[in-house]
């Protein structure tokens, strides 16, 4: 069976994606167009490995070693494609999440401050409606410096962390394409302690990532508390 040419092709596309984001300064939409090419790629060359390996069972006249290197080669492209359109498919259409959709924190300091869009209320609630704040029993100035201590150890970007705000902005970057999300952590004083909300933003449509990352912070902020 002869190598399919698309499995050449899979990798190169999805660096070069990822390069021209980075470091050759590509608008989204191009690289996005080509991590997609090369996540086409890996699927027509999987489906290719596919179809030789059932001749090999069939007929065992195939070469079986270039057959499975090419299913391990193409699966992980393939797969993360197919995850990404899947996402796309059954997340809402949105990019901006909160913790509170009523008052939610207001970026300040992100390169295009903005509220938080009210028709995103409904549709947040329905898609991630354990998306919620997090209630502390701890002080307004501990909650505060562990919030901004995980901020830290996340190794996000910190553009404003003022205490007599109450509240913390940064940018955290995607780990494959480096695209820059926008977080704010607001905490605030209760009768029994503070409440923390947060909201985070990215792009035109977030495939879930926001609501993801928002819940893995909370999660952390709330183990890391002592009790």
């Amino acid at each position: 069976m002869a190598f399919c040419p698309s499995f050449w092709g899979l990798y190169p596309l999805l660096a070069v994606a990822v390069w021209g984001f980075r470091v050759g300064g590509w608008p989204w939409p191009r690289a996005y167009d080509f991590a997609g090419w090369g996540a086409w790629a890996a699927g027509a060359g999987f489906i290719v490995a596919l179809a030789g390996l059932v001749v090999w069972l069939r007929r065992r006249r195939s070469r079986v070693r270039a057959v499975l290197f090419g299913l391990i080669l193409s699966l992980p492209v393939a797969g993360l494609g197919t995850a990404f359109e899947i996402a796309a498919c059954t997340t809402p259409p949105i990019n901006d999440i909160s913790t509170d959709t009523e008052d939610p924190p207001v970026f300040w300091f992100t390169a295009t401050p903005s509220d938080y869009p009210a028709q995103n209320a409904k549709p947040q609630r329905a898609a991630y409606p354990e998306v919620r704040p997090l209630k502390l029993p701890l002080s307004d100035d501990e909650a505060f410096g562990l919030a901004l201590s995980l901020v830290e150890d996340r190794g996000w970007n910190v553009l404003s962390a003022d205490p007599a705000e109450s509240q913390i902005e940064a940018i955290a970057r995607s780990r494959l394409f480096g695209f820059e999300d926008e977080v704010a952590i607001r905490v605030t004083e209760t009768d029994s302690g503070t409440r923390v909300d947060m909201r985070s933003r990215l792009g035109q449509i977030d495939r879930g990532a926001n609501a993801r990352r928002i819940k893995a912070f909370l999660t952390d902020l709330e183990t890391r508390a002592p009790n």
